[in-house]
């Protein structure tokens, strides 16, 4: 069912001119809850009233294409502090941040890297990043399993 909703929400989101970041169904098979993390193209923080426009739209499409049944949640937030990193164009956004990146080329696996720049051509995109001990390292985005802005607590 995953599969045939998320080209419905990318369309809709898109009408009110916001980006899909993340799609989870969780809940039951009588009572789903579809979680949907969006971003605003302009760059801006996600607002309450954001979450509310884009959360009445999807209601309305969804029940009107019959794909939920009569129970369901629908929870539309923002990304997160921890925000997923999926597309080239999110690793562009977000140079100069630090991320934490799972990677079968990192050592170790998984560390928590500062994004310097994305490079290479459409579909073999490379970011480039500098790890716990300073070296620059260039990751394939297609070797990246799992990457996350790293967010910590201020003292």
């Amino acid at each position: 069912m995953g599969e045939t909703i998320e080209p419905i929400i990318v369309e809709e989101l898109d009408t009110l001119e916001f980006d899909l970041v993340e799609l989870r169904r969780g809940g039951s098979r009588t009572r789903p809850v579809w979680e949907v993390r969006i971003d605003r193209r302009d760059g801006t923080k996600i607002s309450i009233e954001d979450c509310t426009r884009a959360s009445r739209a999807l209601e309305a499409r969804l029940e009107s294409s019959a794909l939920v049944g009569e129970q369901y949640v629908l929870e539309v937030s923002s990304p997160g502090a921890d925000r997923p990193l999926k597309s080239a164009v999110d690793w562009k956004r977000f140079v100069g941040r630090h991320a934490t990146v799972t990677s079968v080329t990192l050592a170790g696996g998984k560390q928590e890297v500062e994004i310097l720049a994305l490079e290479g051509e459409v579909g073999a995109e490379v970011a480039v990043v500098r790890d716990q001990k300073g070296v620059e390292v260039q990751l394939p985005l297609s070797a990246i399993t799992q990457a996350r802005l790293a967010f910590h607590w201020k003292r």
